[in-house]
């Protein structure tokens, strides 16, 4: 799959002269460039020390994380870290820059989660807005590691900070009232248990916003989870929106469901590569599934799914032992302009077949998961800055 590079390497390799020419030396690897107001992270760098010196600062909020792969020096909750006081902060790729749970030089390899040592890849905690950007970042390499220790990476003293808050959510967690916008990333080969080993919104128990998380022009790709939302999981309460977006290779269930008790959550079919609990809320457009363990379930009132395409999400590795499925969702109101083909369809036969296309064509992707075939030209996932040179 071609990833978009966010710059090419003249103009990286010009951006660190000016910036070693202009620059003030912040922390390892950081420094602020008074010209272009912004701080700067080199590889060997500390992002969080950036982020940091950023959120003392009330004129320079921009930090620019340069190619290169940034793994934890220490075992703890997060590689790194937002929280109301990193509020309206611009956290940017240049290049390829990675982000991993994983530092086998550190790690117990004897423990079930080797090599990773941090429990999520990224935090982003109560008091965060839509003015915070996180952008064009991969990230990698969550693996089931629990800690409760190192530094305190929520601030709040209200929010109970409950299983799910260590566990959910191996790439990203996002925690209390935090809005963030998440762009240009792509999230892959994580593993969360119980849920969510791409991305875990946890909103409650605050009231549902009227502002979600934004989530677009994002990849998810071979992200599993024990019990429910591989790729993404919406817990009660939680907000979200998700627009092109790419969702393949994710796998929910690959354990037995020790949450819910004597009857486990959607038994028979399992989860898809999204999950939306009941009292959540997700708007999902131009969005594609396919080549996932099932697509999407959804016990919402309001969730809305417009211009997606869900195709043979049929792909092995979960337990449950019901048919693989595309769209499992309670509420199908504002289900339309989907095109649709799989094992099963619609397992609450509730999708109205007017506004939506089942059993649709084949939409013949390209490499990317472009769909050429004609009737596809204004649904689903397209990468963002295809044909340009970003």
């Amino acid at each position: 799959m071609r990833m978009i590079s966010r710059c090419s390497s003249c103009t990286c390799m010009a951006l660190l002269v000016m910036s070693q020419a202009a620059a003030e030396p912040v922390a390892r690897g950081v420094v602020l460039d008074e010209e272009t107001n912004r701080y700067h992270v080199y590889p060997g760098g500390d992002i969080q020390a950036a982020l940091e010196a950023a959120a003392d600062n009330s004129q320079h909020k921009t930090v620019t994380v340069h190619a290169g792969t940034y793994r934890p020096d220490s075992a703890r909750q997060a590689l790194i870290w937002f929280n109301r006081r990193h509020d309206g902060i611009l956290l940017q790729a240049e290049g390829e820059v990675i982000l991993t749970a994983a530092n086998p030089d550190i790690a117990n390899r004897a423990d079930a989660s080797f090599p990773a040592v941090v429990n999520h890849v990224v935090y982003f905690g109560d008091g965060i807005s839509r003015a915070t950007v996180f952008d064009g970042f991969r990230i990698t390499g969550a693996n089931g590691f629990l800690t409760y220790g190192g530094p305190n990476i929520e601030s709040s003293k209200e929010l109970r900070r409950s299983l799910f808050f260590y566990r959910d959510g191996g790439a990203i967690k996002i925690f209390g009232r935090s809005y963030p916008t998440i762009r240009n990333i792509e999230v892959y080969d994580n593993f969360a248990n119980p849920c969510a080993g791409g991305i875990s919104i946890e909103h409650g128990p605050n009231p549902l916003s009227r502002t979600p998380v934004l989530i677009e022009n994002c990849v998810m790709r071979n992200n599993r989870a024990e019990i429910t939302g591989a790729a993404i999981d919406v817990l009660p309460l939680g907000h979200a929106q998700i627009r092109n977006c790419l969702f393949v290779g994710n796998v929910a269930n690959v354990g037995e469901d020790w949450i819910s008790g004597a009857v486990p959550y959607n038994a028979k079919h399992g989860s898809g590569a999204l999950t939306v609990f009941e009292t959540a809320r997700a708007t999902v457009s131009n969005s594609t599934f396919t080549g996932n363990w099932a697509g999407v379930d959804d016990r919402a009132d309001g969730s809305a799914y417009r211009d997606n395409i869900f195709w043979q999400n049929n792909l092995p590795g979960g337990i449950a032992k019901g048919a693989r499925y595309e769209m499992d969702i309670v509420n199908s109101d504002s289900v339309r302009g989907n095109f649709v083909n799989g094992d099963l369809d619609d397992v609450q036969n509730s999708i109205d077949t007017e506004r939506n296309t089942l059993n649709a064509p084949d939409p013949l992707f390209d490499e990317d998961f472009v769909p050429t075939a004609p009737e596809y030209s204004e649904v689903g996932y397209r990468p963002f800055g295809a044909g340009k040179d970003d």
